[in-house]
């Protein structure tokens, strides 16, 4: 089986294109290298270029007619950046989308699996969630997600394409093998501020303590990539078991089952570090929410998967990848 994958220089994308391989799939990478990266395209088949540009999309399915499936992980995908330009944010995840799919019909492309977001829920009393919970998001990346899903679903209900929308909460961690992990030496998420923060001797920042959570900070389901990565293995190896009948577009989600919320994720980490991280406690940032995590049972029953990777699993991996990054990627910034 061959797979194209959009944005399979990324973090999500080249762990999905490893886990790949290792399943005897082949990967075929698009990726423009806007936030990708070079080196985790070694080994594999490359195409640099936009989601957009058409001729080169025909000419991938050209040089690869037995492509079976897509799975679309190009995106921008940092909230801040996202309220700072929604612009930018609307065209790459939005528009760009629009004419990706476009040249998936022309080339007779009928599956595609689309890197979506757990951050598009309106979030209950409880903080959990399940497919069938109200959507409300509450940033302009998050909603860049909603309106590509439902994009999506009105043209697979009248066009020859079918839609698998893989709602993910709050990856982690890095490729067991350290092929690939987070390409940014600074992330913005929780894990790699610590890890930042650790490196440097600095107290980290928990960004909003009045949510209305058990310890007012906020909570996430905190999910490894490497368990991500495979859920695509088995949404690939399933896509037609799952999308049976009369269903042209469904929903997964892909998370843990359990919230953890930034001070229990700090004492996690500090369980594993030596000096433990001190903490600070300051105001959300632009976009910030107090956070969900997901109480559904879809993913088992129609893919088969569930998590195997712990918390603590994350951060060691995490934190093994952060040590060697800048060896893998020594121009990175």
């Amino acid at each position: 089986m061959k797979v194209l994958i959009s944005g399979g220089a990324g973090y999500i994308g080249s762990t999905v294109g490893s886990a790949c391989l290792d399943a005897g799939i082949t990967p075929i990478v698009l990726d423009s290298l806007v936030t990708g990266r070079r080196e985790f395209t070694k080994g594999r088949i490359f195409y640099e270029g936009d989601i957009a540009d058409g001729a080169l999309v025909d000419r991938i399915f050209g040089e690869h007619p037995d492509i079976s499936a897509v799975v679309h992980c190009a995106a921008l995908i940092l909230v801040p950046d996202s309220v700072a330009d929604p612009v930018g944010y609307y065209r790459a995840n939005v528009v760009k989308s629009l004419e990706f799919i476009s040249h998936l019909l022309r080339n007779g492309c009928g599956r595609m699996i689309f890197s979506s977001s757990g951050s598009i829920y309106a979030v209950g009393d409880d903080f959990s969630v399940t497919e069938d919970s109200p959507l409300e998001p509450l940033s302009p990346y998050s909603r860049t997600k909603a309106v590509c899903e439902a994009m999506f679903a009105d043209i697979a209900a009248t066009k020859p394409i079918r839609i698998l929308s893989l709602r993910y909460f709050n990856p982690m961690g890095a490729d067991p093998q350290l092929r690939t992990g987070l390409q940014l030496r600074r992330p913005s998420h929780a894990v790699g501020k610590l890890i930042e923060a650790h490196a440097q001797g600095e107290p980290f920042r928990i960004t909003g303590t009045h949510w209305p959570t058990r310890d007012g900070s906020g909570i996430r389901d905190y999910v490894h990539v490497w368990d991500l990565a495979g859920a695509h293995v088995s949404a690939l190896q399933r896509f037609d078991e799952v999308m049976t009948g009369s269903a042209r577009s469904i929903v997964i989600n892909l998370g843990t089952g359990t919230g953890t919320t930034v001070k229990e994720l700090v004492a996690a980490f500090n369980d594993v570090v030596s000096p433990p991280v001190a903490v600070v406690e300051t105001g959300p940032r632009p976009g910030d929410a107090a956070g969900a995590f997901t109480r559904s049972d879809r993913a088992k029953r129609l893919l088969g998967w569930e998590p195997k990777h712990t918390i603590t699993d994350g951060i060691r991996a995490s934190l093994a990848w952060a040590e060697l990054r800048d060896k893998r990627l020594p121009d990175n910034a």
